[in-house]
Formats: C-alpha cells, structure tokens, sequence
C-alpha cells in the first residue's frame, strides 16, 4: 500500500534504543487526522469483511489503532501486555526481539474458540513479539486468526514476515 502521505509523516530515529537499530517512530503518524484517518481506512477495507470479533493489541502502540479498527468492526479489543501489567490470571510467552529477550501476556479469558482474531502491532521486524502473541492466540483455538502492521522493516535484512509463512495471513500498510 505504502501511502504517499504515510510514507512523509513517518519519523526513523536512528541509533534508537542502541546503535544500529533505525526505530522507526508511529507517534509521527497517531498525532497527524490525516495519517490516522488513511490508517484506518486500509485495515477496515481489508478486514471489513472477515467476520472479526477480536482484535488483539499488542504493547503498546499496538493498541492505538487496535482500539479504532475495533470500534470500527464491532470487535472486541484484547491487550497483549508485558509482565505483571495484567490483573487476572494470565498466560505468556517469552520470546527474542532486537535488542533484548522479552515476555507478552494475555489474560486467559480473552478470547475463545469461536472467535475470530486480528493480531495488530505497529512494526514487524524480526518477528519475535508477533510470534509470541500468535501463539498465546492459538492457545484459545479461535475460528480464524489474522495478523496486521502498520509498518513491515525489510530493509535491514529482516525477515519477520518468513516467521509466518503457511501459518497465517499477514497484511502491513507500509513495506520499509
């Protein structure tokens, strides 16, 4: 898709958290009725019709278009958080990301097995939280289970995309 207007508003921090990594900055996107507007647009159009009943959300700017595509869709939102945020009884996974080793959770009432889940997070990159969250997800045994980003980084050689091939329809907004 990458959108012309998305594409100028997005801001690339380099050498953040550490050196060599290029973070790649939504809040550019969140602040800007126009980006937000076009962000919401292309995922209603592609998840409209998919009988969605829960998106999951994951940590934490996963969460801001979670919650709009939500209301949006009639669905449900889920929070997939870090450790000790959650005040029910959860399950996690641990999993490896760029810079660190880190723990997702959700609540274990969450989601069920005739739901139909959307995955959200801002950036796929190596696609160690997106694998994570996708298996908490599965844990339910939902209907049916899809993944969305706003942005895909592919050109730092990362591959997170590969994560998921056969296992799971993965839609982003914007290829980097």
């Amino acid at each position: 898709m990458n959108n012309p207007v998305l594409l100028k508003n997005l801001r690339c921090i380099p050498d953040f958290p550490k050196k060599g990594i290029n973070f790649r900055d939504v809040t550019t996107l969140y602040k800007n009725p126009e980006c937000m507007k076009i962000m919401l647009d292309e995922m209603y159009e592609l998840y409209k019709d998919k009988g969605i009943t829960k998106i999951v959300g994951v940590e934490s700017r996963g969460f801001v278009m979670a919650s709009a595509l939500a209301a949006k869709l009639g669905a449900g939102i889920v929070l997939a958080r870090k450790p000790g945020k959650l005040p029910a009884t959860v399950i996690k996974e641990s999993f490896s990301k760029e810079y660190g080793v880190d723990t997702i959770e959700m609540h274990m009432d969450s989601i069920d097995e005739n739901d139909v889940v959307l995955i959200h997070d801002d950036l796929l990159a190596t696609g160690g939280t997106a694998l994570a969250t996708y298996k908490l997800v599965n844990y339910f045994h939902p209907k049916q289970v899809y993944m969305n980003f706003i942005i895909e980084i592919t050109d730092e050689g990362l591959h997170g995309r590969d994560l998921f091939k056969g296992l799971v329809d993965v839609t982003t907004l914007m290829v980097i």
